[in-house]
């Protein structure tokens, strides 16, 4: 019933808010039918993508249909236990996760080029 009364009074929303979902301390064991099932409570999902790899694993991306629904679910879920393990949910935001995957990616090319060179970091 909230989610109907923020529709009808054109509730502005924070300019964070969208409607693809970050979630962080999943339970590495979690199936898309267990994701659907806590998730989907809060309205229809477009998509759910869990992390599968070592650098990705406990992660999922979730993507609704109405941006309503994802704050609602991230009103609610933030903190939810599943399998003794708090959620982590937060508004996916692009430009704080590339900055995170760039400056791993700098670092890796910088790395190859002081051993290209022969320069170690104990010269300077």
């Amino acid at each position: 019933m909230t989610t109907i009364s923020l529709r009808k009074s054109n509730t502005r929303l924070p300019p964070e808010v969208n409607r693809v979902l970050y979630v962080r301390n999943l339970p590495f064991n979690i199936t898309s039918e267990e994701m659907y099932d806590i998730f989907g409570k809060y309205g229809a999902i477009r998509q759910i993508r869990i992390g599968c790899d070592k650098a990705t694993k406990g992660t999922a991306f979730v993507v609704y249909e109405d941006i309503y629904d994802a704050k609602n679910a991230v009103d609610h879920l933030s903190g939810f236990n599943v399998a003794n393990r708090y959620l982590i949910v937060l508004y996916y935001q692009h430009a704080k996760m590339s900055k995170k995957f760039d400056h791993k990616k700098s670092e890796d090319e910088i790395t190859k080029l002081q051993e290209k060179y022969g320069v170690s970091t104990k010269d300077k």
